[in-house]
């Protein structure tokens, strides 16, 4: 399996802007720019991007290893955050929040880091991974 996005860059880094348009157009010329980066400006960023991906990403693995060990989650919500220092991406940490009937903490806490390794995502980064998280 192939997956495909296009980034459309006009313009000098700080003063230009662009558009991002995935395969799937889900983002269809979805603006980007150094505002929207690094200020409050309107549009997305590479980080935010790269944070739903790993948000998405674990989920999906996670509810795959309960499933694996027995358990269906009623919910599982993450939230991801990207640090970026000094040009490159340093963190990514994962909060969790589910609601699994019937699993005991440690279950639950050696599935998080069986997800937390594997999933496609955590694998492809070269940085510090971390996940807080709960049963709700």
């Amino acid at each position: 399996m192939t997956r495909n996005a296009t980034a459309v860059w006009n313009g000098s880094g700080k003063e230009g802007n662009g558009h991002l348009t995935t395969q799937s157009t889900t983002l269809n010329q979805t603006q980007y720019s150094f505002n929207s980066r690094f200020a409050e400006g309107v549009g997305t960023n590479p980080e935010e991007l790269v944070a739903a991906a790993h948000a998405g990403c674990f989920t999906m693995k996670l509810s795959f290893v309960l499933g694996a060990a027995g358990f269906t989650p009623t919910s599982i919500e993450t939230k991801c955050e990207i640090t970026l220092d000094n040009g490159a991406i340093t963190k990514s940490h994962l909060i969790v929040k589910a609601s699994i009937p019937g699993i005991d903490a440690a279950t639950f806490e050696a599935s998080i880091k069986d997800a937390e390794a594997n999933c496609p995502i955590s694998k492809l980064f070269n940085t510090e991974i971390c996940t807080d998280a709960s049963l709700v």
